[in-house]
């Protein structure tokens, strides 16, 4: 107890910045001895917000109110989740949190408060894989949320050049088979015809 009072006088006395890579280094040790070492949300790090970047597949959307619910929330409660992403190139992609991450980036007195930096969690370094990253999105998504109908369309197309059956499909992002079929049909009807012109009318 002698040792981790010390530690805390310590970090105590520290600049912010130094202050929080040390409670940053704390944590992700602690981590290593954890129980539940295999839960991402048992380590949090506090990452600069410039070294968080969007993915770009993530088809879910939100609308201007629930988007002021969302900045009044954290306003008001504090960041409550974390972002989750994957260290990835020396940032972070955001893996589920696109509209916290903007929250904490564009809302002057949000990103004030947290010093410019944003709660992480990475996830399991067995799921950083990009099919396995953007089965993550989707799940994170569909637990809560809506996608539009053409993001979804595109992201099961992708899923489908990476060869992924959609048998897999529909098991890793929890939908009905017939729901990836009409979903790849969209997609595949738009390539079909992306070339073709076509008369306003019919002619006699």
């Amino acid at each position: 107890m002698e040792a981790l009072k010390q530690l805390i006088s310590e970090i105590i006395g520290m600049a912010d910045k130094d202050k929080i890579e040390a409670l940053n280094l704390v944590r992700r040790e602690l981590h290593k001895i954890s129980p539940f070492a295999g839960e991402p949300v048992d380590c949090i790090q506090w990452v600069l917000a410039d070294e968080v970047v969007a993915n770009d597949y993530n088809p879910n959307t939100v609308a201007p109110p629930e988007m002021k619910l969302l900045q009044l929330s954290i306003r008001e409660d504090g960041y409550t989740q974390p972002i989750v992403a994957c260290g990835e190139n020396g940032h972070y992609e955001v893996v589920d949190g696109f509209h916290r991450n903007r929250v904490g980036r564009e809302c002057a007195d949000i990103r004030e408060r947290i010093k410019g930096y944003l709660p992480i969690t990475t996830i399991n370094p067995d799921r950083e894989d990009k099919s396995d990253r953007m089965a993550s999105t989707i799940r994170h998504n569909r637990a809560r949320g809506k996608h539009t109908v053409d993001g979804m369309s595109a992201l099961v197309q992708d899923l489908s050049k990476r060869n992924w059956s959609e048998e897999k499909i529909a098991r890793e992002l929890g939908m009905e088979p017939d729901e990836v079929l009409r979903l790849k049909q969209i997609t595949g009807l738009a390539e079909m015809f992306a070339d073709k012109e076509f008369s306003e009318a019919w002619e006699a």
